[in-house]
C-alpha cells in the first residue's frame, strides 16, 4: 500500500526506494514493455535513419489521418501515469481540433475529454510558455503534464484529429506499475466552451459531479468583445447540495488566479507564469486580421484542493464596467478546462462540440 506514495511525487520524497516498475510508452515502444525500446525496423524516421538503422530515431513519432484515432496507450494496471509529453503538428498546427481523451478501468465513457492545447493551458494556439508544477510547456509547443494518474485495472488514452489534413504526433508517457490504494481516486478533466456566452448569463465551468473528489485546477481562456477591463467576475464552487448561494465565492476574476487590479502595470497587461497559478498569455489586436483581445490563466489547487462528498458546481461570471461606475454582463468567448479526482463510475460528459464550434478563429 506504500508503493504509490513511494512514486515521485514530489521533492520530499525522492530518497525513499519503491517497488514500482518504471516504464514508458512512445513510438519507439507502443506497449511499454520492459527490453523492447528502439526496436522498430519501420516508421516516420526510417528515411533519415537509413543509413544508420534500427536503434537510430526509427519510430518517433505517429501520423494521424484526418477524423481518425490513434490509440497512444493502452496500459493493464495497476499502476500510475507520472508524466506525459505530447507535441508535433497536431500540437502546434490547432492544439484545439486533436481531442485527447483518457480512459480508466473499464468505463465505456472518457474520464478526460478535452482538445489536447486546452488540456495544456494553450487553447489559444500560439506559444505562450507556462512553468507551474503539474503542466509546463515549453518552446515550441512542447506539452508536459505532471498529474499523478493513478489506476487499479487498465489506462487508455487516445488522440482523434478532427482537422482536414494529416498531423504527426510525438510523445512520451511515463508509467509506473504499481499496487495502488483503496483511497487513491481517479483523474479527470473536462473542457467547456460557450461562444459567445449570453447576456447576463453566468459561465458554468463544470456541473453534473456526483460522488467524493477534490477539485484540483482550472485552465480559462477568454476573448473579450468590449473595450475596458473584463475580469470583475466571481468564480463560485457550489457544494454538496449548495443551492442559491456557494460555499466558496472568489473576488474578481484576476484574484482567483493570483493577480490583482487587472494585471495592470504601467497600462499594459504583464504575463506571468508560477507553480500554481498565472496568466500567461495575452493575444493583443495588430491592427488588421487579430482584432479581439484574448487571454489564458490558470490556477492549480495543488496545495489547497476543494474537496466535495456528494457533488460539486463551479461557475464563473462575465463581468465589467460601463458608465457611472456601474457593473457591465459581458458577452465574450470563454472556454475552460476543469480539473478533478474521483472514484469510478462518473456520469459521461456533454458532448464536445463540433469541430467548426471548437475553431479558434
Amino acid at each position: 500500500m506504500q508503493e504509490l506514495s513511494g512514486l515521485n511525487l514530489g521533492l520530499g520524497n525522492l530518497w525513499r526506494l519503491s517497488k514500482a516498475q518504471s516504464r514508458s510508452i512512445s513510438p519507439e515502444n507502443f506497449t511499454g514493455a520492459k527490453g523492447q525500446a528502439g526496436m522498430a525496423t519501420e516508421g516516420t524516421g526510417a528515411h533519415p535513419a537509413r543509413d544508420l538503422g534500427q536503434g537510430w530515431k526509427v519510430s518517433p513519432s505517429v501520423a494521424i489521418r484526418p477524423g481518425a484515432t490513434v490509440t497512444l496507450a493502452d496500459i493493464c494496471g495497476p499502476g500510475a501515469i507520472q508524466s506525459m509529453w505530447i507535441s508535433g503538428t497536431c500540437a502546434v498546427k490547432q492544439g484545439r481540433l486533436t481531442i485527447l481523451r483518457i480512459y480508466w478501468d473499464d468505463q465505456a465513457w472518457p474520464a478526460v475529454e478535452c482538445p489536447l492545447g486546452d488540456f495544456f493551458a494553450s487553447g489559444w494556439g500560439g506559444f505562450a510558455q507556462i512553468s507551474s508544477l503539474p503542466v509546463a510547456v515549453n518552446p515550441n509547443r512542447g506539452f508536459n503534464a505532471f498529474w499523478p494518474m493513478p489506476f487499479r485495472q487498465r489506462c487508455r488514452i487516445t488522440l482523434q484529429n478532427l482537422s482536414e489534413e494529416e498531423v504527426s504526433s510525438y510523445y512520451q508517457i511515463n508509467y509506473a506499475l504499481t499496487e495502488v490504494p483503496d483511497d487513491a481516486a481517479y483523474f479527470h478533466a473536462q473542457f467547456r466552451r460557450v461562444n459567445p456566452l449570453p447576456y447576463k448569463s453566468v459561465y458554468t465551468i463544470v456541473d453534473g459531479i456526483r460522488g467524493a473528489g477534490q477539485y484540483v485546477g482550472t485552465y480559462l481562456a477568454v476573448g473579450v468583445t468590449n473595450c475596458r477591463w473584463w475580469g470583475e467576475g466571481e468564480i463560485k464552487f457550489y457544494l454538496d447540495g449548495d443551492a442559491e448561494f456557494p460555499t466558496i465565492c472568489g473576488t474578481g476574476t484576476e484574484d482567483y488566479f493570483g493577480g490583482a487590479y487587472d494585471w495592470d502595470v504601467d497600462g499594459q497587461y504583464v504575463t506571468y507564469t508560477a507553480p500554481f497559478m498565472g496568466m500567461h498569455q495575452v493575444i493583443r489586436p495588430d491592427g488588421l486580421y487579430k482584432s479581439q483581445q484574448r487571454f489564458a490563466m490558470y490556477r492549480w489547487h495543488v496545495v489547497d484542493p476543494i474537496r466535495f462528498e456528494r457533488d460539486l458546481r463551479v461557475t464563473i461570471q462575465a463581468l465589467g464596467w460601463r458608465s457611472g461606475g456601474r457593473y457591465l454582463a459581458l458577452q465574450p468567448d470563454m472556454a475552460s478546462v476543469a480539473y478533478w479526482y474521483q472514484m469510478l463510475p462518473t456520469a459521461p460528459f456533454p458532448p464536445l462540440p463540433d469541430r467548426d464550434y471548437l475553431e479558434v478563429i
